[in-house]
């Protein structure tokens, strides 16, 4: 299915400007407002090239049964609706049918809304109302569809949608089917609906609110509250198109001011509520999870570093040469692990950026690889996002391969070892590159640390492991096939 801006660009009449694609946009990210209070459907119609028009966006109203069950997106206006779609075209002005006609079983209203940007018609939205349908915002609901008209006109004169709401950053949004509250241009409630009144009662509002000033009650709740937003008083009052939330020992309340307004003129406000209490305590809890996991993380990393510390301290101790050379390796492998831990403690989910560890495991790595000579480390391509379990185990194996590299592969010379990745979706291979002495026929898995790794290669990466001689020089080259949680 074609998108707004793929329909301008494929069918859309010459005079349909850039900016006037987002103005379009602006209005399909919050016309369901509008489609929720008129209990109407909503499709917005653009001109074509050929002169006539094709459905571009639908919006389905959440408080009544659609009127379309089909998708009605790249479909051309019938002619009787099109020479309608011309006369509000030319308008500019919202043009409603008087009377009924029939759909089927049901009968249907249409009202034709131009929109209109920099005093130029772009668009039509039509809206169409099942007459005949229940509606769930109470059973008077005369006053949302008075609300959805001043918005419509707000359309054609280009005050909606507005140029200040600013985007919503959590999970809540207030909805019309959630609880609506219609306040006139002081803030004096005129009318409710059910279940805005339950909102309310939630936080600890319980009086009959017609006729009263909202603020006055929000604000008995908000001096209890030790966190108030900073937007409440603005919102409550229904002055500006913001959002803000409102927290009770008892329940915690989203707010969302849709003002109506002529011009500079305020004609009253639209305050949409939705109880998100069980929402918070929810994201209250994963974020003391993910604390809490932090903080494990931490814990572990700093007790390996313990053991790592306990570990040097009896190599030093030690007066054999071979007891100090695998106290080192097991030093090497906890510092190793320590370091995806360190890494894990940083974020707040099981997943890490593993350049960054590989950047710091490998370097660690080569300055305690045994050698004589200096070995450089170059890391090239991308790991990507990589989970707990396989960052600890590609930690482990990369380690190994480097010192490996470094330690029998420069005895007399100098060297560089270079890693590459490449990273398709859950596929990983990684080519670890050295331009030492090359591995002889036969020895590629005889030591430890070759064991481990074919071992963790196959058993927790569910991959495998190639030793090969370069074939542009001497050196080795070792290429891991990884498939990655």
């Amino acid at each position: 299915m074609q998108s707004l801006t793929e329909f301008a660009r494929s069918v859309a009449d010459e005079t349909l400007l850039p900016e006037d694609i987002d103005w379009l946009q602006l209005i399909l990210a919050d016309w369901q407002v509008i489609s929720d209070l008129a209990a109407a459907d909503l499709v917005m119609w653009l001109p074509t090239r050929d002169q006539r028009f094709v459905a571009v966006a639908h919006a389905r109203p959440a408080t009544t049964s659609t009127v379309h069950f089909e998708d009605v997106v790249g479909m051309y206006a019938a002619s009787t609706r099109a020479s309608m779609l011309e006369v509000a075209f030319a308008s500019q002005t919202v043009i409603q049918e008087d009377a009924a006609k029939f759909a089927g079983a049901y009968s249907l209203k249409e009202q034709f809304i131009p929109v209109v940007c920099s005093n130029r018609t772009i668009a039509i939205i039509t809206a169409e109302s099942n007459l005949s349908a229940p509606r769930s915002t109470g059973r008077d609901a005369s006053w949302t569809m008075g609300a959805a008209r001043i918005l419509a006109d707000m359309i054609t004169r280009g005050e909606y949608p507005y140029d200040a709401t600013p985007a919503a950053v959590q999970h809540g949004q207030p909805r019309v089917m959630d609880g609506a509250i219609f306040l006139d241009s002081d803030g004096v409630v005129q009318e409710i609906t059910p279940n805005a009144i339950s909102c309310l009662r939630r936080l600890g509002i319980k009086d009959n609110l017609i006729g009263r000033l909202l603020i006055e009650d929000v604000t008995q709740i908000a001096q209890n509250n030790n966190r108030i937003d900073e937007t409440l008083a603005v919102v409550v009052m229904g002055k500006a198109s913001w959002r803000a939330e409102l927290e009770s020992a008892q329940a915690t309340v989203t707010l969302r001011a849709v003002p109506l307004i002529n011009g500079s003129k305020r004609l009253g406000a639209v305050l949409l509520t939705r109880d998100v209490s069980e929402m918070r305590r929810r994201e209250l809890e994963l974020m003391t999870k993910d604390a809490t996991i932090r903080e494990i993380h931490h814990r572990v990393k700093n007790n390996l570093q313990t053991v790592s510390a306990l570990i040097r301290l009896q190599g030093r101790r030690s007066e054999s040469e071979e007891v100090k050379a695998a106290l080192a390796e097991a030093e090497r492998r906890v510092t190793t692990i320590a370091t995806v831990h360190a890494a894990l403690s940083q974020t707040v989910d099981e997943h890490v950026d593993f350049n960054e560890v590989a950047k710091q495991v490998l370097q660690l790595a080569v300055v305690l690889a045994k050698t004589q000579h200096t070995v450089g480390l170059e890391i090239r391509g991308d790991f990507g996002i990589v989970s707990a379990d396989n960052a600890q185990a590609l930690a482990t194996v990369l380690t190994e391969l480097v010192t490996n590299a470094v330690e029998h592969g420069y005895p007399d010379k100098e060297g560089t070892v270079v890693i590459e990745a490449a990273r398709d979706g859950k596929n990983l291979e990684v080519t670890v590159v050295d331009d030492g002495i090359g591995i002889e026929p036969g020895r590629a898995c005889s030591g430890l640390g070759t064991q481990i790794v074919s071992t963790v290669v196959a058993g927790e990466l569910d991959g495998s492991i190639d030793w090969l001689r370069r074939e542009d020089g001497p050196g080795t080259r070792v290429v891991l096939h990884l498939e990655l949680d």
